[in-house]
């Protein structure tokens, strides 16, 4: 019992004599980490502030912002260790070794990373752009690091690892998608009549992309009907709303003019 006290005593003295020779040494490198970390978190906002008054994109402006404040953190934490009397030139051999077992721990993560930071700086989309990719279309709400969030037009969030976007045909329409229709009349119909009640219909269609004009033209000729092909542009968001709104018009605009449009049929003889 006497031995324990006496070890217990002598690691007291130990650990006082310690904080009595380094106190000045273990205070100064706390006050430097912490101001450290502030000034380090400071720096990195206003970064990010500066790179955004300059209209640079949203994602590459945080990432940037993020990457000065982790080296910032980094080299503060160097300074207060060495402060201490800590050598860091071991500890950052560890961490390297560390790091590598790590990396090839979790390889596919980081090949996730890796095509994050490329789509960061040459960024072949930004947030806002309509994109296909993956057989996978939707408007870019994030782009992460890791990951990039797509909102298809029932507002679904869909998160697509960034190394299947990397290397992968890209379709980038910003921020509308193409839209598509048809529609058959009858061989006796004015097919000029019928384009212009087509653009005159389309012309009610109060969210149609104005950077591209609408299309109408004969698609193909049908067994029963000229087929007409629409095409034109509007907000990926409002996809279906505007392509429901495009139809009834039209088909308004059709039927009032008493133009016909054909059923299938199919003639029977009997021998």
């Amino acid at each position: 019992m006497t031995e324990d006290i006496e070890q217990i005593q002598k690691i007291t003295d130990m650990i006082v004599e310690y904080l009595l020779t380094y106190s000045f040494q273990i205070a100064g490198a706390i006050f430097v980490f912490i101001l450290g970390m502030w000034i380090a978190g400071k720096v990195g906002k206003k970064v990010e502030r500066l790179m955004l008054q300059r209209k640079i994109d949203v994602t590459l402006s945080a990432f940037t912002g993020s990457i000065v404040k982790v080296i910032l953190i980094v080299m503060v934490a160097i300074i207060a260790l060495r402060n201490l009397g800590i050598s860091v030139t071991p500890l950052l051999a560890a961490i390297g070794a560390l790091g590598l077992g790590f990396g090839l721990a979790i390889q596919g993560m980081l090949s996730n990373y890796a095509a994050g930071f490329t789509i960061i700086i040459t960024r072949p989309f930004v947030v806002g752009d309509t994109i296909k990719v993956q057989g996978v279309t939707g408007l870019v709400s994030e782009v992460q690091l890791g990951y990039t969030i797509l909102i298809d037009e029932d507002s679904v969030r869909i998160q697509i690892p960034n190394r299947l976007v990397i290397g992968e045909i890209l379709h980038n329409s910003n921020n509308n998608s193409l839209i598509e229709l048809s529609i058959g009349v009858a061989y006796d119909s004015n097919t000029q009549e019928v384009i212009d009640l087509i653009e005159d219909a389309l012309g009610g269609v109060l969210d149609i992309a104005e950077s591209n004009e609408p299309i109408v033209g004969i698609d193909n000729f049908g067994d029963s009907s000229i087929n007409f092909g629409v095409r034109f542009w509007a907000p990926t968001t409002k996809h279906y709303q505007v392509r429901y709104q495009a139809n009834k018009l039209i088909h308004d605009a059709i039927t009032q003019a008493g133009i016909v449009i054909p059923f299938p049929q199919r003639e029977v003889k009997m021998v």
